[in-house]
């Protein structure tokens, strides 16, 4: 039996497994849709807070979403943190209209902070709710989401409720990017185990984190990963191993975000934090790079080279990947002749996880939002 034979059966049982794990951890998630809205709509409140840092394009839209919710026990704050474009203006004019609507503005960052985590920390040190919303500055959210979350949270006696987004706009490439960076961030997490409280597994969505506040004091707030590029999702680790109840719904119809408007936006902006999900460590980032390479690159090459079994192989595993994206964007309402972009986002993937790391590495630390964080720096905030 030649390479090419144990190369394709590797791929092939590999794509086997990652697709099933997936596609039967994501059939077992619950949809927000499905949860009734709290009874008598009213419940205890909510605090939502909205960190934003030149967000003029996407604010307004984003905090009306939020001003229309139907759920009235509740405060909106909103952290401008150092905006230098139109945000302010457009905030100052959205206080006028609605009094309700609590504006504070930062103008230094002290050290030891990312931006958005010390805006995070600071919004909730000044909040009333029982429970905190962190949502971001261009979230749209359903009407009747914030009713519908509560309930499960009171209902299943959560500490933490995470809903995942979906994104809104772009082309085929730009989503089957999204699809396949979101396939991975899947099997990395396991986001249907987070509920389990036996389960290591926990997760966070920067989109839609609902934590009760006497949790969230608990672990510290923001302080933990106050210079973590990816404090979502870190957060959710912080409240799962710290001993609290967690749960992940998918939020498709009801939490909407525009992501990233074109492939090069969406590429530059995971930059700053795709070598943080590697935990800054050149091992386990080769260790991802060749699992992106055996599924993803290989098979294609694998089919026009090799001949025998091993076609038959590397062609079921190209099968599997059309089939898991064309199902992708399906549910994103697209036309599943996109699903043919998942030959090309292997490269992509690998461009960004190289490029990210060569970045960080070179500048000793990655530049956010017009701030230098140093590498030391963010290699303490790391969660073991």
């Amino acid at each position: 039996m030649t390479v090419w034979f144990w190369l394709g059966l590797v791929s092939l049982l590999a794509s086997l497994a990652i697709a099933l794990e997936v596609a039967l951890g994501m059939a077992r998630m619950k949809e927000i849709g499905a949860v009734e809205m709290l009874p008598g709509n009213t419940g205890p409140r909510v605090s939502i807070i909205v960190p934003s840092c030149n967000e003029a394009e996407t604010i307004e839209p984003a905090l009306r979403s939020l001003l229309a919710l139907d759920y009235r026990n509740l405060e909106i704050i909103v952290v401008d943190d150092r905006s230098v474009d139109e945000t302010g203006r457009v905030l100052q004019r959205l206080g006028k209209e609605y009094p309700n609507l609590l504006v504070y503005r930062i103008d230094e960052l002290p050290p030891g902070w990312l931006g958005k985590t010390h805006a995070l920390q600071f919004g909730a040190e000044r909040a009333t709710g029982e429970y905190l919303l962190f949502t971001d500055a261009d979230v749209s959210l359903e009407e009747t989401t914030l009713s519908r979350a509560l309930h499960h949270v009171l209902s299943y006696g959560l500490d933490h409720l995470a809903l995942f987004f979906e994104n809104v706009g772009g082309g085929g490439l730009l989503n089957a990017m999204f699809i396949d960076v979101g396939g991975g961030l899947l099997l990395l997490f396991k986001p249907w185990r987070a509920k389990d409280p036996k389960s290591k597994y926990f997760m966070g969505v920067g989109a839609f984190n609902l934590i009760k506040t006497a949790t969230y004091r608990a672990i510290g707030g923001h302080r933990r990963i106050a210079m973590h590029p990816i404090d979502d999702v870190m957060l959710g680790k912080l409240i799962k191993r710290s001993g609290f109840r967690q749960d992940c719904l998918l939020g498709r119809g009801f939490v909407k975000v525009p992501w990233y408007g074109t492939v090069r936006e969406f590429i530059n902006g995971l930059m700053k934090n795709t070598f943080a999900v590697y935990r800054y460590r050149l091992t386990a980032l080769v260790g991802g790079i060749l699992g992106i390479f055996l599924i993803g690159v290989l098979p294609p090459w694998g089919l026009c080279l090799s001949g025998g079994p091993a076609r038959l192989f590397f062609g079921s595993v190209i099968g599997i990947r059309l089939l898991s994206f064309l199902q992708g964007f399906r549910q994103l309402g697209l036309s599943p002749w996109y699903a043919g972009w998942s030959l090309v986002t292997p490269y992509l993937n690998i461009y960004i996880s190289v490029k990210s790391a060569a970045l960080t590495l070179v500048n000793d630390g990655i530049d956010w939002r017009g701030t230098h964080y140093p590498l030391a720096e963010l290699k303490k905030y790391v969660l073991r």
